[in-house]
């Protein structure tokens, strides 16, 4: 073993500060609490997702293609109460679907019509992970998940609110627009006529912007039938750019939490076979949300002076077909609301569309001098005001607030159609993997969900365990509450034969339904290693394996450490010595022979494990020496990490400061048992953060044992 002495930097040494950025990766994975949603790239072609307050967001990886055969997989985030994922793939051929489950309760099959060729992001389910399922035949079938977004609430409470107004300025929209600003929504949707007289660029410049124009970032348009008094509504369409859809067209959707939103074009064709109807049409039924708006100009019922409008007919049947919750619209200066109705007008309770028209964002005041096929509930022809949305993944809330001085207001409630409505349930197993040991035993969460008010008793049962293993699940009946959760405990017992591994089914039966949770049971050695590795050969150890390190010089490397001396201090900062053999993970191996090479600087560095299996009661032990001078800071640190999936738990840490640290070996423990039965990947990083200092870090013989 080498021994030479290596002069480091002058502590006076002025340095450029370098960002960390070796986190962003995990950070994205397991976002801090009560922080900004980490970012997750952007990706062409998407469907625009709006959030609910609170959300943070993260990376994920699961994919499948073709013929072959997949195991289940979950994209989880620990402590969420509920999860969407983000397809940025999915292309499904003949009967192949991708299955997503949640945890505790929620289940939706998606095939061949949702989103083809865009990314887009799926209801939410609850519970901290979303199991997925893929039944793939075709060939050419593949699909790919690379995020998802996590609330920390109940679903049921986790709300978006969206301001919907209509016929706007007009003379009086500075009267309108505080309300927006006091309702503080993700979106305000505009019903058409939006700058009078004639939406021309001047009057959108003049009239619209000073008052609307600073929720130009959240707004959602709709072209009214002043708009086309400028040929092509081309003051419109310059005005609002890409956020008012296609030039020409018009039409497009989005996403607000659980709420599918469809932006029409009512002053183009719109008859049924059009090219807006057909692509209405494709829009509905490749939505995955359980709740559906659609907002546009023309009404298709008005007790106002322009009356009933049968030409957007084919709007609303497209849209009553598709169970879509409600419409909104504008053309007629006052507001009114209408019973869940059919295209015809009759009224439909179960079935029907709510029209809501609020063209009152500040020009003029219509009559009601006009009879209805529809049933008007409420309305009111002599108030300014903005419709206030409260959605939720179940249902909606509408309001209509008047301007100050005004007194008449309005509140509608109702359920979405598709959210669940007929009572349901869903089984789910915590975690998704687990590893016994011959003669031993491990347990497994079973989670009942409830959705659409199911309360049933629902008996549980387990099958395919891997020979020699018995399962029984305590209690083998329970009955979650209404929108609830009741769980159990899936007991295994491996006998001292018990050998092999397989994926077990937990089933759930309630009446003629059964639901079904997949678990995959592994059983190992006792006392047996499920990871070890003293670094004298490659076992596979990837460096920046996410992509995300900074660091200029001192990278992690597996290697023969030479002894280096600060003849600052004259302590050993980087040992010239292993723990056993001759190798080991070190920052800069090499002593080198300039002043201030090889110690780890500019930033961070990354090494990662292969895959391994934890098993039950799992322990990691290992050897670790780091060293710094007086120079460093508490950014800078050695760190160990588990990564299960996408998510990071730091399990092992070492930071900075300004007293010198000698490099001495040392032993460390880390209790792994709650990865237990999880595929996991150990993370070992160290960073030279903040500003620059002397930082050196090593690692060796790394085990997991039960």
């Amino acid at each position: 073993m080498r021994s030479t002495t290596r002069r480091w930097r002058r502590r006076t040494l002025a340095v450029a500060t370098s960002t960390l950025a070796v986190g962003a990766f995990l950070v994205a994975a397991q976002p801090a609490a009560g922080g900004a949603p980490p970012a997750v790239p952007e990706v062409a072609d998407q469907v625009p997702q709006l959030t609910e307050a609170g959300v943070t967001a993260g990376a994920a990886s699961v994919s499948g293609a073709g013929t072959s055969t997949m195991a289940d997989r979950s994209v989880c985030a620990p402590g969420a109460r509920w999860l969407r994922v983000r397809f940025t793939e999915l292309a499904l051929r003949g009967d192949d679907a991708v299955t997503l489950t949640g945890s505790s309760a929620g289940t939706f099959t998606l095939t061949a019509r949702n989103w083809p060729g865009k990314a887009f992001h799926t209801r939410a389910f609850e519970g901290d992970c979303v199991r997925v399922s893929a039944a793939l035949s075709d060939p050419a079938s593949r699909f790919a998940i690379d995020a998802y977004q996590a609330g920390d609430q109940p679903l049921a409470a986790a709300t978006t609110t969206v301001a919907a107004v209509g016929d706007v300025c007009g003379s009086s929209c500075n009267q309108t627009a505080p309300l927006i600003a006091n309702m503080n929504p993700q979106a305000l949707i505009l019903a058409g006529d939006n700058a009078y007289s004639s939406g021309t660029l001047s009057e959108y410049k003049n009239n619209y912007d000073p008052h609307y124009g600073r929720f130009k970032s959240i707004t959602y348009p709709t072209p009214g039938n002043h708009e086309y008094n400028t040929s092509g509504a081309s003051g419109y369409f310059d005005y609002f750019g890409a956020r008012a859809g296609e030039r020409g067209k018009g039409y497009y959707s989005f996403d607000v939490g659980d709420w599918h939103f469809v932006a029409l074009n009512s002053n183009i064709s719109r008859s049924a076979g059009s090219a807006q109807e057909t692509w209405l049409k494709n829009d509905l039924a490749a939505s995955t949300k359980p709740c559906t708006a659609a907002f546009f100009h023309h009404p298709r019922f008005s007790r106002g002076s322009h009356g009933d409008d049968s030409s957007v007919t084919p709007f609303f049947q497209a849209l009553y077909t598709a169970k879509a919750d409600l419409i909104v619209v504008g053309h007629d200066h006052n507001y009114q609301r209408y019973a869940p109705s059919r295209p015809d007008g009759t009224r439909d309770d179960v079935n029907g569309v709510r029209e809501l028209l609020i063209g009152t964002g500040g020009r003029g005041y219509y009559n009601f001098d006009q009879s209805s096929a529809a049933v008007q509930e409420a309305g009111n022809t002599n108030t300014f005001g903005v419709g206030k949305l409260t959605l939720t993944a179940t249902d909606y809330r509408s309001d209509f607030v008047p301007v100050s001085g005004r007194t008449f207001t309005d509140t509608a409630t109702g359920k979405c159609k598709k959210a669940a409505s007929s009572p349901a349930f869903s089984v789910g197993t915590s975690p998704s993997s687990v590893s016994v040991e011959p003669g031993g035993t491990a347990s497994v969460t079973v989670n009942v969900g409830s959705t659409g008010g199911f309360s049933s008793a629902t008996a549980l049962s387990v099958s395919g365990l891997p020979s020699g293993v018995t399962g029984t699940i305590s209690p083998s009946s329970v009955t979650p509450p209404a929108g609830g959760t009741a769980t159990a405990t899936l007991n295994l017992t491996a006998a001292d034969t018990a050998s092999g591994s397989a994926t077990a089914t937990v089933t759930g039966s309630s009446g003629s339904t059964t639901q079904t949770a997949k678990v995959s049971v592994s059983v190992g050695p006792a006392g047996g290693e499920a990871f070890a590795d003293d670094f004298e050969t490659d076992k596979g150890w990837r460096l920046n394996a996410a992509g995300a390190d900074t660091a200029t010089a001192g990278r992690w490397e597996r290697g023969d450490p030479e002894q280096t001396t600060s003849t600052y201090s004259n302590q050993i900062k980087q040992r010239g010595d292993t723990t056993s053999g001759a190798n080991c993970l070190v920052t800069g191996r090499t002593a080198g022979s300039a002043y201030g090479a090889n110690d780890l600087d500019g930033g961070g560095s990354s090494m990662t494990s292969p895959s391994f299996t934890v098993p039950a009661g799992g322990k990691l032990t290992f050897s670790y020496t780091y060293a710094h001078g007086d120079n460093a800071t508490s950014a800078d640190y050695l760190r160990i990490r588990v990564l299960d999936g996408t998510t990071a738990k730091t399990v092992f840490e070492k930071t900075g400061s300004a007293t010198e640290v000698a490099g001495v070996w040392q032993t460390a423990t880390s209790d792994l048992s709650s990865f237990a039965g999880r595929s996991v990947r150990l993370l070992v990083e160290a960073a030279d953060a903040s500003t620059a200092s002397l930082w050196e870090s090593a690692v060796d013989d790394v085990r997991v044992t039960a």
